[in-house]
């Protein structure tokens, strides 16, 4: 298709003012832009970036910004770049320095400069498992009480590995340790709270967060909880939940995370499947003057011992069941100890650290155990590909409950960054502002907020300025909408990201030390490979374009090894093609490599959909839509791209019992979903479109084709 935007030397003044430029401002504009032109050429990857350093501001309309960047990339191809690294700011990046230290001795006479040579170290941390992890732990600081006898033992029962063997260490504990990433007067944590955005930030310096996390690590012996036992946290992602978070973990029992958003059905699951003997929890969440209820939403759970935690103060203001214990209390039972350090509870590199959940294609959620080995793979996902490090500031809007949370605490603490938390909307001008004021230079984001940011222009005076990078997660990412992103922040880089709960971060992402192209990726993570299965199963070429279901390198650090619901070797590796001796692992997404090597997400090749950054089944969703009405046969779930990318939307599709009501209301139908889905599942979710169809495609053994369904709605959508 025909591009509607015009080439640069095309572009006239009108159309500068057409699209929201005052005169005089629109001639300046001009005339810069055609001095670039004459220097450069009217179109390509020079042009693009003297027209992103000399011309294009956060102030100006967007329309000028895709006017320009889609008329310099008019005649350009597949994967035009919106950013490309220097050579000095790459030798300053994390990767960039330990190359130039290094770069020879690994490569030979191949070593050129950090950029030439990073495809070179994802290869070589691949191939050199061993040497490439011990280097980035040493890089990272991170102490052992008791050092692992090898990095990697592989071993055909360990379709895996076995990393860090022998190994004892508590990955808390680094966290709070000091070395030269740590200084006790460095804030580690900078937070507001929602409504007071025009207060001065919060902070707490290591040696504040320490004595806090030690306090509370006290406070847990006195529940006589055997070492080991599981202990759930339910709450928004703020100061206080990630002290208990690191506190949980030093004391050497495991953290089970659980969204603040899910219903009381779902907290009851997962406190079933983990097992879990506490639970603390808000008593409600805040949102600007709005007060939403936590703890009892927790309490009809049927949940065992709980700590509640008042969400402002520090009095609660509800009544508790007998049993439970206020957060004023617990505290005060080992306030005489505050000071004391607390002797972390070191443990072997295979306990576990944290249960997550994630969707599977059964009624109950895998629950995915993170080992003591798991933080150290996020760790170094944010070391080598979103460049973290000692004075950064890091935000990402998320929670404990999902990965990206647990993620945050240690991306940031282990690389000597600071942690920005603001707890309220992400989606208010209040955050905008929080990032300009925290002076964010790593702002972690899913499309469906940068969606809104765009939409409601709620960012428009804010400066982001101190925005060295953008990473995203979570969904697929729309073009148009990241390239306003990328222009808020001057076009710094936004390194896209995809991993999953069951690996402990990315498997594929971005890179400061490569050019980026919008919602594509440029590397597999380090120490990651892929392969893209043709239509025979088996992978093509490596080094040829291709669409198919991704398939992993099954030596992946930190990656899991067991779940605690089901046979993972059948979940990840059984039926799977062997490819060099080794089998491959299971990951089920659908991906493209383009054919200047970038690669692009085309949604999952199962059943299971992404919602909003949130993996679910589609028979979860179909057996509540099945119960929402008594017209209704049956019905058949589906996430469809939209046309122009972005995330799944959420479509129904809906066989009557009676054949002869044609009209149905629909919106009644959809109002219907929306309602026992918010209510039953998780109040994220929201049906987008409702269809009705005589029957449903099945294949010869009764089994619904939603792929085929997906096939057919998604033009439609």
């Amino acid at each position: 298709m025909e591009s509607p935007y015009k080439s640069l030397n095309d572009v006239a003044a009108d159309d500068i003012i057409a699209a929201g430029v005052a005169s005089p401002e629109a001639e300046k504009l001009l005339t810069e832009l055609a001095k670039i032109v004459s220097e450069c050429g009217s179109g390509g990857v020079e042009t693009w970036g003297r027209i992103s350093e000399r011309i294009l501001t956060p102030e100006l309309p967007f329309a000028v910004h895709q006017m320009l960047y889609y008329g310099c990339y008019k005649d350009f191809g597949q994967d035009p770049p919106v950013w490309l690294p220097d050579r000095k700011s790459a030798e300053e990046t994390n990767v960039g320095q330990l190359l130039q230290r290094c770069g020879s001795e690994l490569f030979g006479d191949r070593y050129k400069d950090p950029i030439s040579s990073f495809s070179d170290f994802q290869e070589f941390s691949v191939l050199n498992q061993e040497v490439f992890w011990k280097t980035i732990l040493e890089e990272m600081c991170i102490s052992f009480s008791v050092p692992p006898r090898h990095i990697l033992v592989e071993s055909p029962a360990y379709p895996g590995g076995q990393w860090l063997p022998g190994a004892f260490l508590n990955p808390a504990k680094n966290c709070l340790t000091l070395n030269s990433k740590h200084d006790l007067n460095d804030a580690v944590v900078i937070w507001r709270d929602e409504g007071q955005d025009d207060l001065p930030l919060n902070r707490m310096t290591l040696r504040e967060f320490r004595e806090e996390v030690w306090l509370v690590a006290h406070g847990l012996g006195t529940l006589d909880l055997e070492k080991g036992s599981a202990i759930a946290i339910d709450m928004p992602m703020n100061v206080r939940s990630v002290i208990i978070y690191l506190a949980i973990i030093l004391a050497g029992f495991v953290v089970v995370s659980i969204a603040d958003s899910f219903s009381a059905p779902e907290i009851s699951t997962r406190l079933r499947i983990s097992k879990a003997k506490a639970i603390f929890a808000q008593d409600y969440i805040m949102r600007g003057m709005k007060s939403l209820p936590l703890y009892s939403k927790v309490v009809e759970a049927k949940a065992p011992i709980v700590i509640v935690i008042p969400a402002r103060g520090l009095e609660l203001c509800i009544q508790i069941r007998d049993g439970d214990i206020a957060w004023h209390d617990f505290m005060s039972r080992v306030k005489s100890l505050r000071g004391l350090e607390f002797t972390a509870s070191e443990q072997p590199i295979e306990s576990f650290s944290n249960i997550l959940f994630s969707s599977g294609t059964t009624g109950d959620p895998k629950a995915i155990p993170w080992t003591y080995l798991t933080p150290f793979k996020a760790a170094a996902d944010g070391w080598c590909h979103m460049d973290i490090r000692k004075g950064d500031v890091v935000a990402w809007p998320t929670n404990l409950g999902w990965m990206m949370g647990p993620w945050l605490v240690y991306a940031s603490l282990l690389n000597g960054a600071s942690m920005a938390l603001y707890s309220g909307s992400p989606l208010s001008s209040g955050f905008g502002k929080f990032v300009q004021d925290a002076k964010v230079t790593m702002l972690g984001v899913i499309p469906s907020i940068v969606r809104t940011w765009k939409s409601s222009n709620c960012t428009a005076g804010c400066n982001w300025s101190s925005v060295r990078c953008f990473a995203s997660s979570g969904e697929a990412s729309n073009v148009d909408e990241y390239l306003w992103l990328a222009g808020r922040a001057n076009y710094r880089p936004i390194i896209e990201y995809c991993g999953g709960t069951e690996i402990g971060g990315g498997f594929v992402s971005g890179s400061l030390l490569q050019a980026q192209s919008l919602a594509a990726f440029s590397t597999p993570s380090v120490g990651c490979s892929l392969f893209i299965l043709g239509s025979d199963g088996s992978p093509i070429p490596r080094d040829k374009p291709g669409i198919g279901e991704l398939a992993l390198g099954p030596i992946m650090f930190g990656a899991s090894s067991t779940l605690l619901n089901a046979d993972h070797y059948q979940v990840y590796f059984k039926g799977m093609p062997i490819w060099k001796g080794k089998v491959l692992r299971r990951h089920g997404d659908v991906f493209e490599r383009t054919s200047n090597g970038y690669y692009r997400a085309h949604g999952r090749a199962d059943d299971t959909m992404n919602l909003g950054g949130i993996k679910v089944s589609s028979i979860e969703i179909e057996r509540i839509c099945n119960a929402a009405d008594d017209k209704i046969l049956e019905t058949a779930a589906i996430g469809v791209p939209l046309p122009g990318g972005g995330p799944e939307q959420l479509v129904i599709a809906v066989v009557v019992k009676n054949s002869t009501d044609e009209n149905p209301d629909l919106n009644q139908l959809k109002n219907s979903f929306n309602a026992a889905l918010q209510t039953k599942l998780n109040p994220l979710f929201k049906v987008s479109k409702v269809v009705i169809l005589p029957d449903l495609p099945r294949t010869a053994t009764n089994k619904v084709m939603r792929r085929v369904l997906r096939q057919q709605l998604s033009p439609k959508l």
